[in-house]
């Protein structure tokens, strides 16, 4: 119910509220027996007023079963109603349901009668001890996993360049673009590093980094977060498999300028059902082993985790599975992404040699990764990438994806290029810095160069990257799709010059923005930092609906602030849960109530406002008619509309846009020709018209932005035009330009973010309508 969890956000994100609560759980599987009776030693819990979604569960049923989206609290007796009130101002239902006592007990009651009543002491052996028999096999070196290849690449060793082609198709190496894509990366305006880097956005990021999400003002404090894993190694050895695990996760983070010394772990185990069988049991056991070794070889503290011993289906059993996932804040500023910067550069591979029983060598890690480390800082290293499952080949090819930049390496041995070496890091040095002084004491071997060709040189091969990029891509096109049939056309490039700088007709020093919070909403904190910024007075109003009252009340409220305001923002986010067919539905439902509807024309016929509609704000306008007619009112058949990308699934990626007219206020501090980079994340935003009234759109000026591809040019690919819209038309306005829908985020571009991609990316629309009034 992603609804709901974000209202819990918001409640949470109160500074009075979090300042209230004293202990908090979230319900999971163990419903109110868990989620309640950890939070105090003695509790009197009444499930009679427990919150049901279905009627007719008995005592059992409330005190067990697993109930998602809620949360308990303890707050202290004279903030319960205050407590209450609070989340009541964010759409959610508050319930005082037990009293945290000093008797020592957990008590249960229903129906008037005390159906649990356990002592403290007893709950807190945890029941009866159990024990184990744990049987390791101890890994056979000579069928290692670590120094052998991988059978697929073995069979070319007589074949290289097929053996590089091999590499980007094997499962563990492949893009995984169609996948990462469909899950929303820029909402909150802090991500430093999108997934994929570069003017291709093609480059695999080693880690997340995103800003800490503060409210106002700017930061430059973040974290950064990676992972590492590998299964062919766990699978021969769980003790190897988790210290590279460990190892991967902080070379990695080492890898964007991340201090390893400040990070902590956390582990997620995913082992098959383990029965009483020893040996089975000596997997996690190995597996624990070896990430505590590494921990404490490098000193890196474990923080978390979460295990699951239910990997079995039938004669099916994943991989024992150790995953280190490394956390360590960061200085954003300071970070680096992965795609070659320039050609000409040196490369150089830092790498971690290995003991006789083929684990690494600690000392050299704590040697390599605080020098690069610094050198990061100093930008003495421009682009890294930690070496991972496709060995140095994958990286020197992801590395070169984004940018489209080539590489020439040095002669090498097949092993060396297709071989693990988990640890080892390939960087980028700019042609000015001397790399036996930059990397003096350590280990590392030159690779070769940067060059402006798209093409891998290598033992005598020539081997263009869109080749290289097409293999890597093609393996899970078929599950996560990046590709549909539809046309790559060009299609016309709208310009329209005879507009003029709008100005209100009043002047108003800080004109009122109002921002409406429904079910859903995600972006208003975004939002209202942008126009606050821009010099706004803004007001964000949660709409509350869990009453017919309240329904009537927030109706009245709206009203009134749109009376106040000058400027309506609509927000995007899955309004309702974005039900199919649904993507704004149920805001331009709200805005069709006669109040609201005489306070919005009102707004726009009277008194000279504005109105501004992003993604599911967009969806709204169109749904209410207020785009491109300007005025609410009923539709029909004949109307555009906003429907599901062409692709059939959700969208986040950055895009250019083109500011095709000049009409609009929103867009008086853009020129036309002005391309934007600018982040999408949206299932339904194909804009879809019929061709008469694109044709009368165009003359009016009403198609303000295009998507365009990389030569500025509008384009149908979905490369560039992400959902498949009509004329690639990304935003369009009414005929006085005064509102103004369109799919792109603007609001989630801040200080220091998307820095792996490049491009211009403020539009500067929310300055553009606050000067409006000025």
């Amino acid at each position: 119910n992603p609804p709901t969890e974000r209202k819990i956000q918001r409640l949470f994100r109160n500074e009075a509220i979090t300042r209230m609560i004293k202990r908090c759980n979230d319900f999971g599987a163990g419903g109110v027996a868990v989620a309640i009776g950890e939070l105090a030693d003695g509790l009197d819990i009444n499930l009679d007023a427990v919150p049901k979604k279905y009627e007719g569960l008995d005592g059992t049923e409330l005190a067990i079963s697993e109930s998602q989206e809620r949360m308990a609290v303890v707050v202290s007796p004279e903030n319960v109603d205050k407590f209450i009130l609070e989340a009541r101002r964010e759409n959610l239902e508050a319930t005082k349901v037990a009293v945290v006592t000093d008797s020592g007990r957990l008590r249960m009651s229903w129906r008037g009668k005390n159906i649990v009543d356990l002592s403290r002491d007893f709950l807190n052996t945890n029941g009866a001890s159990q024990s184990t028999t744990v049987r390791v096999n101890g890994a056979d070196l000579s069928e290692n996993m670590i120094e052998k290849l991988s059978p697929e690449i073995e069979a070319c060793r007589k074949d290289p360049k097929t053996a590089w082609i091999q590499n980007l198709q094997r499962l563990n190496v492949c893009s995984q673009k169609g996948l990462v894509e469909r899950f929303d990366s820029t909402i909150g305006g802090g991500t430093v590093q999108m997934p994929f880097g570069g003017k291709y956005q093609l480059t695999p990021t080693e880690g997340m980094a995103a800003k800490l999400p503060v409210l106002s003002g700017r930061t430059t404090t973040g974290t950064v977060m990676t992972f590492g894993y590998n299964p062919e190694i766990s699978k021969w050895s769980p003790f190897h498999g988790a210290v590279y695990a460990v190892v991967e996760s902080l070379a990695r983070l080492t890898a964007m300028g991340g201090d390893y010394k400040k990070a902590r772990l956390t582990f997620q185990e995913y082992f098959e059902k383990l029965g009483k069988d020893p040996e089975k049991w000596g997997k996690p056991f190995s597996a624990l082993l070896g990430a505590f070794c590494a921990q404490m070889a490098l000193k890196v503290a474990a923080i978390g985790g979460k295990d699951s011993m239910s990997g079995t289906f039938k004669e099916l059993h994943v991989p024992p599975a150790l995953v280190s996932f490394a956390l360590a804040p960061a200085d954003v500023t300071q970070l680096i992404s992965p795609e070659f910067k320039r050609s000409g550069s040196r490369l150089v591979l830092i790498t971690l040699t290995k003991d006789e029983l083929l684990l690494p060598d600690f000392q050299s890690l704590e040697t390599n990764f605080p020098r690069l480390t610094r050198l990061i800082h100093e930008k003495k290293v421009i682009s890294a990438s930690a070496l991972k499952a496709g060995g140095l080949a994958e990286a020197v090819c992801k590395m070169a994806f984004g940018n489209g930049i080539g590489a020439e390496l040095e002669p090498m041995s097949f092993d060396r290029i297709f071989g693990l070496d988990y640890g080892s890091v390939l960087a980028e040095i700019p042609e000015e810095f001397d790399e036996a002084e930059l990397f003096d004491g350590l280990d590392y071997i030159p690779v070769g160069r940067t060059i402006s060709e798209p093409v891998i040189k290598t033992d005598g091969m020539v081997i263009p990257l869109e080749m290289l990029a097409q293999a890597w891509q093609g393996t899970l096109e078929k599950v996560f799709p990046t590709k549909t049939d539809g046309s790559a056309e060009r299609v016309h490039c709208i310009t329209y010059l005879s507009g003029s700088v709008l100005k209100g007709q009043s002047q108003i020093a800080r004109p009122r923005v109002f921002i409406p919070v429904f079910p859903g909403t995600n972006c208003e904190y975004d939002l209202k930092r942008k126009f606050d910024q821009a010099g706004a007075m803004t007001e964000v109003f949660v709409l509350k609906n869990l009453t017919a009252q309240e329904i009537d009340d927030s109706i009245q409220e709206m009203k009134k602030r749109i009376k106040e305001s000058q400027i309506i923002m609509i927000p995007g986010g899955f309004s309702a849960g974005d039900e199919p067919e649904g993507s704004g539905k149920f805001i331009a439902t709200v805005f069709r109530n006669p109040y609201l509807s005489e306070a919005v024309m009102n707004l726009i016929h009277q008194r000279d406002g504005l109105i501004l509609g992003i993604c599911n704000g967009f969806q709204a306008l169109v749904k209410l008619g207020l785009l491109p007619y300007g005025e609410i009112r009923p539709l029909d058949e004949t109307c555009p509309t906003l429907t599901f990308n062409t692709i059939g699934r959700h969208q986040s990626a950055l895009i250019q846009t083109r500011v095709a007219s000049n009409l609009s206020p929103w867009l008086a501090q853009a020129r036309v020709g002005d391309i934007h980079t600018i982040a999408i994340s949206h299932g339904e935003g194909r804009f879809v018209a019929s061709e008469p009234m694109l044709r009368e759109m165009e003359l009016s000026g009403q198609i303000a932005t295009q998507y365009v591809d990389l030569e500025g040019n509008p384009a149908m690919d979905i490369r560039y035009n992400p959902n498949g819209s009509v004329w690639a038309i990304e935003g369009i306005t009414s005929k006085d330009g005064r509102i103004f829908g369109k799919m792109a985020h603007d609001e989630r571009y801040t200080s220091d973010t998307f820095r792996n991609v490049p491009g211009s990316k403020d539009q500067k629309i929310f300055e553009s309508g606050v000067a409006y009034f000025l």
